[in-house]
Order: C-alpha cells, then sequence, then structure tokens
C-alpha cells in the first residue's frame, strides 16, 4: 500500500476519525506482544520497525550479518517472505526463486546471507537450524510474540520520524509507542535527521543506546549513473529517499516515477517505462529491491541500473560491543536453565 499522507501531518480530520480503530487495534496488538515466546535455542536478534513501511530493516541485517560473521558466528536470516506466494518453511535459492515465490527482500539479501521464508517462523528457525545457524537474523516480526528475542534492534529514518505517532489506521504506528519501547534494546537511526530524537531521548532514560547509521550509496553504481540523464523509479517506503540520494551524488534525474512499497510492476507498467526512457534518452535506476521484483519479469527491459547503498554506522566499535554483549548474555542464560 501507499502510505497517507495525512500520516506525516501534525494534525488531520482523517486522522482524528480513524483514531479509536487505531486505539482497537493498538490495543489488541500490544495485548498480543505480552505473550511468551518459544525459545530457539540459540541467539535470536530481531531487526524491526515502530511502523509500517520501510526505513532501512534490510541495509541494516546485511550490516549484521557482516558483523556476526567477524565475530565467527553463522548468521541464517529469518523472513516472512512478505509478498511471496510460498509459506515455507523453505530455503531462499536465487536461481530457481522469484520475488513471487519468496517476497523481494530474502531474494536480494540471499545474495549475501543464507535465508529461510516460513510463514510460521517456529518452523523457519528449525530450518534454520538444519543448516548450521548458530545465530538467527529476524527481519522484521518485532512485534510477533511468537519467537523469544534475544535482542530487538529498531530502525527509524532520522528524517522521517515516526509520522503523527498514532497507531494504524490512524497513523503509521504498528503498536503503542510505549509498549513498543519497553521491549526495545537499541535504536538505529539511519541518516543526519532529528525526527526521532524524542525516541532516542526516551530510550536513553531506559539506558538503551543509540546507534547512528547512514547509507553509502556504492562507488561503481554512481560511477556507472555519472554524467547521464536518469529516470529513476521506486517501490518501497519512501521512494523521496530514494531520489534524493541520486540527486545528492550528482546524478541528473531527469525523470521520477515514485510506487507503493513491494510493488509488483505490471507488464504495461514496465512497458511505460522502458517506453518513457528510450523516448526521451534515459536511462532507466531502481533499487536493488525494486531489482529484485522485476528479475524474471517478462518485458522487463535490459540495462537497468541498481543503486546499490550499503550501512555504515558511526560508531562500529559500539556496535560491535552490543552484539557481543548480547550474544553473550543469551547463552549465559540457556546455560543457567541446564
Amino acid at each position: 500500500m501507499r502510505e497517507p499522507a495525512f500520516w506525516y501531518r501534525p494534525r488531520s480530520f482523517k486522522s482524528h476519525a480513524l483514531r479509536p480503530l487505531g486505539l482497537l487495534y493498538g490495543a489488541i496488538t500490544e495485548r498480543r506482544m505480552l505473550r511468551k515466546g518459544f525459545d530457539a535455542g540459540i541467539p535470536v536478534i530481531c531487526v524491526g520497525n515502530y511502523h509500517v513501511g520501510g526505513a532501512g530493516k534490510t541495509p541494516t541485517v546485511l550490516a549484521l550479518t557482516k558483523l556476526l560473521r567477524e565475530l565467527g558466528e553463522t548468521p541464517v536470516v529469518l523472513s516472512r517472505g512478505y509478498g511471496g506466494r510460498l509459506k515455507g518453511p523453505v530455503m531462499v535459492d536465487r536461481e530457481r526463486h522469484t520475488a513471487s515465490d519468496i517476497g523481494d527482500e530474502p531474494l536480494m539479501m540471499v545474495r549475501d546471507v543464507p535465508v529461510t521464508v516460513a510463514h510460521d517462523r517456529l518452523e523457519g528457525v528449525a530450518l534454520a537450524k538444519s543448516q548450521g545457524a548458530t545465530v538467527i537474523l529476524m527481519d522484521d516480526g518485532f512485534q510477533n510474540p511468537r519467537l523469544l528475542k534475544d535482542a530487538s534492534l529498531i530502525v527509524i529514518d532520522s528524517e522521517r520520524g515516526l509520522g503523527n505517532g498514532k497507531v494504524f489506521p490512524a497513523g503509521p504506528l504498528r503498536a503503542p509507542l510505549k509498549a513498543q519501547l519497553a521491549r526495545t534494546d537499541a535504536l538505529v537511526l539511519i541518516g543526519n535527521g532529528h525526527a526521532a530524537d524524542d525516541v532516542a531521548a526516551e530510550l536513553a532514560k531506559r539506558n538503551k543506546p543509540e546507534l547512528r547509521a547512514r547509507l553509502k550509496p556504492d562507488a561503481a553504481s554512481v560511477a556507472q549513473l555519472f554524467g547521464k540523464r536518469v529516470l529513476a523509479f521506486a517501490g518501497i517506503g519512501d521512494p523521496e529517499r530514494f531520489f534524493r540520494s541520486l540527486r545528492a551524488c550528482g546524478i541528473e534525474v531527469a525523470r521520477t516515477r515514485p510506487f507503493a512499497d513491494h510493488h509488483m510492476f505490471s507488464q504495461d507498467e514496465i512497458a511505460a517505462l522502458a517506453a518513457e526512457a528510450q523516448r526521451e534518452q534515459l536511462t532507466l535506476v531502481t533499487t536493488e529491491k525494486d531489482l529484485a521484483r522485476l528479475r524474471g519479469r517478462e518485458g522487463a527491459p535490459d540495462g537497468i541500473v541498481p543503486f546499490a547503498v550499503q550501512l555504515e554506522f558511526d560508531d562500529p566499535a559500539a556496535l560491535r560491543q552490543l552484539i557481543s554483549d548480547h550474544l553473550y548474555k543469551a547463552r549465559e542464560r540457556r546455560f543457567s536453565r541446564r
């Protein structure tokens, strides 16, 4: 779905009218979050959001994958495979699966880390452990109580923040903020903005750390587009952020085409993008996640440039210490129960 504009306005009649539904939805979700989850037997690190839509979870998961391997761990990502038809559990195979099978994010991540897709997360854990996982990296699922989490890192775009702070459908929050803060172990703020400073301040009172990070464009992607006029399109949580990133790299963005998050492009839409680019002599550029959805689709034009980014933390030593501490505590808790 495309996010309603009123979610990111301080006051709105629509938001006010939907507030009773938000209170009901929030109460149900908050109560559900209180349930005790199943212990996977190995550490589980969840990368989640307080709100619907994207903020940078996938780059965060990939950054944690690299760190965990440096620590001698064997991480496997557990995903629900949003938008895919397969319920799983299934290990993602880039040669065999498409985004319509298992979702765009698993297809993108599997280039760097083993990914299991499972609608039932407990079945996904069993499959991941059979593949030799020593740590489960949950991509989303923070509000889902099915699985016990040893650490929950919440990702927020520091420029967008949490919008009007109301619960869906009155706003973008998935549950009341207070209930979510209580279950957060660290906050990952992406970018240079200050829209989430109040959230960071609340967590600081609970002695929960704030980790600053930023998305760094891949040098090869920038070089491939430099000096060209581009038609940029994206179906992610915040397409405008993608367009701003291109311009910030000195790339001439002649046309933009935003789509809803996880948008599955029709053949007509693909053809229209290709025709416009050819007509105006523009280079098509999109995100890696969007390209994953286009992979193998009939009519997808050749020459679409994926704009790759990776997440870099301002204080990687602090992140390393945080993850190391949580891994140690998770294993100590399990050992003490024996």
